[in-house]
């Protein structure tokens, strides 16, 4: 392909995600995304103005070389895309699909300025899935063994990361995670039709292959404390990577009642359990088939449980959200996805209250309209009730999808271990360090709930850190 000049580049539209229909994707877990075919990946590399200071890798919070993984795709070497983005990434066919690009990386495209911004997280998806289908997943280079032994706490996106960059570097390194099966938050959380759990299986046998040992089944606090595993177990440093899976509640009357779930509870039934296979699989899931069902709350993990109740049956799914679409944390194409596939949404209106029949059960919901006052904490408008705008809501199930907190267990088990009121473990930023020597600790469990790349990168800023007081032995 002849070399394109900077106006011609600037000229080519951002290509289009092939994707399912809409009323044909909302009754099955199928991915919505299909993936570019090589002729549409090669097109928009082809967009990539390969800036001299790209302020796209400054974006990105793992660092990868963008404007080399896209030269690459432009000229064709799909491999070697999926090699120079793995000197960074190692869980990019999950990046590619979950990561906010364009808050981060695609937010600050130069080509954004005068127009659309390069796909960069379409174009990490489609090399990693293209290594994956022609090649399998690659081994890397490994240092030579260092004798020294890491235990990661928590599978999910930091620990992984964390996992994957330690074992590199010649580490012994063994993933404790509590559920028995890998991935965290990447397994039940995130659901089927946005991030197949094949391609989470995919990532986690490709550190496998490295020689990292994956534990199931192991609740650190419970079945082995952190001190134990340093002073019994051998491990010359720990990295706490379990997130934030404590669910939190709007605390109003009627929230105990039979039919309303935590979106952790909703989700990990259905994507972790395979509730929508019941009874082919054991975990029941509340029956929505021809059902009213509402989702309090506006983050991507709102979107995915009433996608979920869509796709499950539901007559009618909303979102009941207590501000205005515009201050909606959730991603935009996840907003957009969700509107084609039939959600519902009911913006500036809280619930005061949930009602239920003389069994127990849900049967409706108490709900007040709000209008937006001045911002908040959160640079966001504060929502403010609108008085004597009160009305009832007949619904049949509810999914509370307001935000996760720390499990405690940690923090009971390691007095040592400094957390802040909020119970996330206190770290130094630059290197992941905690108050307790040797261990380490990032993702949720630190920031509070947050997106996968930049747990991922906390992982690795830890991983580098702890390579280097391994070898040093400094704190």
């Amino acid at each position: 392909m002849a070399e394109l000049t900077k106006k011609e580049r600037m000229q080519i539209p951002r290509q289009p995600m092939p994707e399912q229909e809409a009323l044909i994707r909302n009754r099955n877990f199928k991915e919505v995304n299909l993936g570019f075919t090589e002729e549409l990946a090669r097109l928009e590399a082809e967009r990539c103005l390969q800036c001299p200071k790209p302020k796209c890798i400054e974006g990105c919070p793992v660092g990868v070389k963008i404007k080399d993984f896209i030269a690459l795709v432009a000229q064709g070497d799909f491999l070697a895309a999926a090699a120079k983005i793995k000197e960074d990434n190692v869980l990019p066919a999950v990046c590619g699909r979950v990561c906010p690009q364009e808050e981060q990386c695609e937010a600050v495209c130069v080509t954004g300025v005068k127009g659309d911004s390069v796909a960069i997280g379409r174009l990490e998806r489609f090399v990693a899935d293209y290594e994956r289908e022609h090649l399998g997943m690659r081994p890397v280079n490994l240092q030579s063994p260092s004798g020294k032994k890491v235990a990661i706490i928590g599978s999910g996106p930091a620990g992984l990361s964390c996992a994957g960059e330690l074992v590199q570097r010649g580490h012994q390194v063994t993933v404790f995670e509590a559920l028995h099966e890998i991935g965290g938050v990447l397994i039940y959380g995130i659901p089927e039709f946005r991030l197949p759990k094949e391609i989470v299986h995919a990532e986690v046998e490709a550190l496998k292959e490295l020689g990292v040992d994956f534990r199931t089944n192991a609740v650190i606090g419970f079945t082995d404390t952190i001190d134990e595993l340093m002073a019994e177990e051998g491990y010359d440093a720990v990295f706490i990577g379990v997130g934030a899976g404590l669910p939190y509640f709007m605390n109003i009357p009627g929230e105990n009642l039979n039919g309303i779930y935590s979106a952790n509870e909703f989700l990990t039934r259905v994507n972790l359990m395979k509730a929508y296979r019941f009874p082919e699989f054991d975990t029941p899931v509340f029956d929505v088939k021809d059902k009213d069902v509402v989702v309090f709350g506006g983050g991507n993990t709102a979107m995915d449980a009433v996608r979920t109740s869509k796709r499950l049956g539901a007559k009618t799914a909303s979102i009941i959200y207590r501000r205005s679409e515009v201050e909606m944390p959730a991603r935009k194409e996840e907003v957009h996805h969700a509107k084609e596939e039939g959600i519902e949404f009911v913006m500036l209106t809280n619930p005061l209250e949930f009602i239920g029949d003389e069994n127990g059960w849900l049967r409706a919901v108490k709900l007040q309209r709000m209008e937006l006052g001045e911002p908040d904490a959160s640079g966001r408008r504060r929502p403010v009730p609108v008085e004597g705008s009160e009305y009832i809501k007949e619904i049949s199930m509810a999914v509370i999808a307001i935000g996760n907190g720390s499990n405690p267990m940690i923090k009971k088990t390691t007095p040592d271990l400094e957390f802040n009121r909020r119970g996330n473990i206190v770290v130094n930023p630059d290197t992941m360090k905690t108050s307790k020597k040797g261990v380490f600790a990032g993702g949720d469990i630190v920031t509070g709930g947050a997106t996968v790349i930049l747990a991922m990168g906390a992982g690795r800023t830890a991983a580098g850190a702890i390579d280097d007081y391994l070898k040093n032995g400094g704190w």
